[in-house]
């Protein structure tokens, strides 16, 4: 196999690859009741936290 016929294979072939990752990735951040767990995650840096993350306890 020379040079360009494997450049035309990896041209392809990469392209329909990289595809479904990108249709996969959106069938996975839309599907049905991820909704509510992205608004949940959405609001983690705007929660009030009283523990300390190094030691679990709470701070002074």
């Amino acid at each position: 196999m020379d040079y360009d016929a494997l450049r035309h294979f990896a041209d392809t072939w990469g392209l329909v690859f990289l595809f479904v990752i990108f249709v996969g990735v959106i069938a996975f951040v839309f599907r049905p009741g991820s909704k509510k767990k992205y608004e949940r995650d959405a609001q983690i840096p705007l929660k009030d936290n009283d523990e300390d993350p190094k030691n679990g306890q709470a701070r002074d």
